[in-house]
């Protein structure tokens, strides 16, 4: 069954989100959701994790997660396994728990901003969900790291770690002033939330959390794909689907339409200035063609073809090789 990849480097910063199968329960009471804790503490110990924030709901949980060492699978691996084994056991219940993989969405834990963003987005869960009405304080939820935000370090859970995210506030360290400053803060979004215009306002910002795979600039995701290709490499690239996979393949055909204009002598700009039928664009459809995987809407878009059909015949034309101009192309790009 093919699945999404998973890239995975040390100081790997990722907001993961896992539901239950078929939209189902995680949680049936309490007990269930102290024992995801517990298990969570105890896979941070195996693995070295540091949660930057939580939040256990009924069917869902997220988690905000820096893995110092690359070790998200395996680490997610024993805590879905063990708490699945758990519930199971203590539910009289068998089979799967949760819905397929789960979602890690790589953070770029270097620009400024999105700690905070992913953080807040976490916490305000309960809120959305009704879950805390208006007239109570978003620490009454007791299944998120958000009261232990606001407590003293003797109170929090040992194992949430807040600097980072009171450090985008514009505090250098835990501090009870640090802590009422983000208790304040988040209960304004909270309020936000609960308004029409406020609630559309958040929902636009959160968007890079809910669609896609990465959230950073260019630079980041230059980095990401790199990577991914080191991953794929000797792998069955069957075996794998997503917008990873997408963003990669269309990065290597990017460099692949590159080298094929340097090689036939002309830039970007003369290629957009040439007909639609082309010969060097019909050269260079064949050419991506063989050489990636990209669809063949990709190619005719950056080539300029204008309807599909035109990269089919294209690579039908060139692949027969008839026309003296088309061959000499050909034997340049080979």
């Amino acid at each position: 069954m093919a699945r999404k990849p998973r890239i995975e480097f040390a100081g790997a910063v990722y907001h993961v989100i896992s539901r239950g199968d078929r939209g189902e329960p995680i949680y049936q009471d309490d007990e269930d959701r102290r024992f995801f804790l517990q298990f969570l503490g105890e896979v941070c110990e195996r693995t070295g994790w540091l949660i930057h924030a939580f939040v256990v709901m009924t069917n869902h949980y997220h988690l905000l997660l820096e893995t110092p060492e690359a070790n998200l699978v395996v680490g997610m691996k024993w805590l879905q396994g063990t708490y699945t084994q758990r519930f199971n056991l203590r539910h009289r219940l068998r089979g799967h728990l949760f819905q397929g993989r789960y979602k890690a969405l790589l953070i770029d834990g270097e620009e400024p901003g999105h700690f905070l963003q992913v953080s807040s987005y976490i916490h305000l869960n309960p809120v959305r969900a009704g879950l805390v009405k208006a007239n109570q304080p978003l620490r009454i939820y007791p299944w998120s790291s958000f009261p232990s935000y606001v407590a003293s370090p003797r109170k929090r859970i040992e194992w949430v770690y807040v600097d980072r995210v009171l450090g985008e506030l514009g505090h250098q360290k835990d501090s009870r002033g640090s802590r009422q400053k983000y208790g304040r803060y988040m209960e304004e979004l909270a309020k936000k939330c609960r308004e029409v215009d406020g609630k559309r306002e958040l929902e636009e910002k959160w968007k890079p959390l809910r669609r896609g795979w990465y959230m950073g600039d260019e630079a980041f995701l230059s980095r990401l794909l790199e990577l991914m290709g080191k991953n794929l490499q000797g792998k069955a690239r069957e075996s794998y689907w997503g917008d990873e996979l997408r963003d990669h393949d269309e990065r290597q055909a990017l460099k692949m339409l590159k080298k094929g204009l340097d090689v036939l002598g002309i830039n970007e700009s003369e290629l957009e200035a040439k007909a639609k039928g082309a010969v060097e664009k019909q050269v260079l459809a064949w050419w991506l063609r063989k050489k990636t995987v990209v669809s063949r809407r990709w190619i005719s878009e950056k080539l300029g073809m204008g309807d599909l059909s035109r990269v089919t015949s294209a690579v039908r034309k060139v692949n027969m090789g008839k026309e003296r101009e088309i061959q000499r192309c050909k034997i340049q790009l080979e």
